[in-house]
């Protein structure tokens, strides 16, 4: 939002074009949903600018009420604008998009990026048809002009400053689109009885052809698991995994390019941790139950292979855990005494566990094929893991001395790293498409829960990632929310 250079709002606009049908770039300017006071779509053809005023309840929730200047479009686009909202607006929530969207009707499915009038930026989405509005919500405050771009089935969003230099806004969100859809300028008042005015100037329309994607970005994120709500805790131009959510600090800890840092949960910058001489830590690491010890894997010694060590919370020497290797970490038991992991012995894969000071490990799986992820139940009484025994990965737990092997999902995805929530009612799953092997980086994933009284399955978020997006436990403490990493390639 930009309230310095806004136009004299009562000015009268001697520029707007007539007669052709048109409204600049954009076809039509209509109301959709239930308005009380109609608005209106202008275009000054000098300032190149055009201007919106509308009422309209809200852009949310199962039904859209809002005006909508707009022109039919196909394949991959992108639409940018400068937006100002009028300073004399009466609701804080009022708000100005950029908007793709597949029909004119009330509760069509479609992703904008919204300006709200405190400043509040966010990508919103509504996944199909009559279906629940959900939305990324950006570490940026009322940034000076935003873009919006769909590239085949992924919506991203990003924004400038007075640069004029787009960055991520982070969280880019998986819908399917029928050809043609509907792009365009919206506004609403969030307020049946109230009119509100914007300005979109510097507005592009832009088809965009083929290009090669090489630019990677990272968004650490915290998803709502009630409203399936996401919130950008940062964007980083490079390649992070495998977030903790450290209870007693309220923070995060990912890695990245072997080392470990610590980020605060309400954003800001990243902390190297001292990892002494393990300097190739992978995304198996976590945190002990009371929140005084690291566990990691690292490859930094011998013959490179992944080993398990732990170290003070705060950095310091690390401490191996298992002789042999490859060895990698996955669950802590309740009590702190025990770790769970995954290991390679005899050139068969299977779980293990081994006390926290080091000893001798136990195998508690033999099967062919991989088992992995495993993860103890808050309870302590089992381990949950994922295996590929059914030719399918799915989920499995079992008593945490390998007895009573039971199958918790049973269905068409691969479905991987299984965590329980600390209250114990919830799992949350990485879940890859029926062809997908393994569990590699770069894919359509899905992000979803399980409600362990029920086995009812919902599905939290679909996004591109992968390779180290939950690969260890990140739950809030309270069992309310997620944390995960997300990606995206841009030019």
């Amino acid at each position: 939002m930009r309230l310095n250079g806004e136009p004299n709002w009562i000015e009268v606009l001697i520029h707007v074009e007539v007669g052709s049908g048109k409204v600049g770039e954009f076809e039509v300017g209509q109301d959709v949903g239930a308005v009380r006071i109609p608005g209106s779509s202008r275009f000054d053809s000098a300032s190149k600018s055009y201007y919106l005023t509308a009422s309209g309840e809200n852009i949310w929730d199962k039904q859209d009420a809002f005006h909508f200047l707009w022109r039919k479009m196909t394949g991959n686009v992108a639409l940018s604008a400068t937006i100002a909202l009028s300073p004399n607006g009466k609701n804080p929530h009022r708000k100005a998009v950029l908007m793709i969207r597949q029909g004119l009707g009330a509760d069509a499915t479609y992703a904008d990026i919204a300006i709200h009038a405190d400043g509040l930026t966010s990508l919103q989405y509504r996944e199909q048809a009559g279906g629940v509005t959900h939305e990324v919500v950006g570490n940026v405050v009322a940034p000076k002009s935003v873009r919006l771009e769909r590239r085949d089935d992924y919506v991203t969003a990003s924004f400038a400053g007075d640069d004029g230099v787009f960055h991520p806004l982070g969280g880019a969100v998986r819908l399917r689109w029928e050809e043609p859809f509907y792009l365009g300028l919206g506004l609403c008042s969030h307020e049946l009885d109230a009119e509100e005015s914007a300005t979109f100037s510097d507005v592009k329309v832009e088809e965009i052809e083929h290009v090669e994607l090489l630019k990677l970005y990272s968004t650490l994120e915290k998803i709502d698991i009630a409203s399936k709500n996401r919130k950008v805790v940062r964007v980083f131009d490079s390649h992070i995994e495998a977030p903790n959510w450290l209870a007693t600090r309220n923070e995060f800890i990912y890695n990245s390019e072997g080392r470990l840092y610590k980020i605060p949960v309400s954003g800001g910058e990243p902390t190297l941790i001292d990892t002494g001489f393990a300097v190739k830590c992978n995304n198996d690491h976590g945190i002990s139950p009371d929140g005084k010890l690291i566990v990691i894997s690292d490859q930094s010694q011998g013959n490179h292979q992944s080993v398990i060590y732990t170290l003070p919370i705060s950095g310091g020497s690390p401490k191996r855990v298992t002789e042999m290797s490859p060895s990698y970490w996955h669950g802590w038991s309740p009590d702190g005494k025990t770790l769970a992991y995954c290991a390679q012995r005899e050139g068969k894969y299977g779980i293990f566990t081994i006390p926290i000071d080091g000893g001798t490990e136990t195998r508690l799986t033999t099967t062919e094929g991989l088992d992995d992820g495993p993860d103890y139940s808050p309870d302590g009484k089992y381990i949950y893991f994922n295996g590929d025994r059914t030719g399918k990965m799915q989920i499995y737990r079992m008593l945490t001395n390998g007895s009573g092997l039971e199958q918790v999902t049973r269905d068409e995805f691969n479905n991987w790293f299984p965590h329980i929530s600390p209250d114990g009612k919830w799992m949350v799953m990485l879940s890859y498409e029926p062809e997908v092997q393994g569990h590699p980086a770069d894919k359509d994933v899905s992000l979803r829960l399980m409600e362990l009284a029920t086995g009812k399955v919902t599905t939290l978020a679909k996004f591109f990632g992968g390779q180290g997006t939950i690969n260890v436990p990140s739950w809030s403490p309270d069992s309310r929310a997620l944390s995960f990493v997300s990606y995206q390639y841009l030019p």
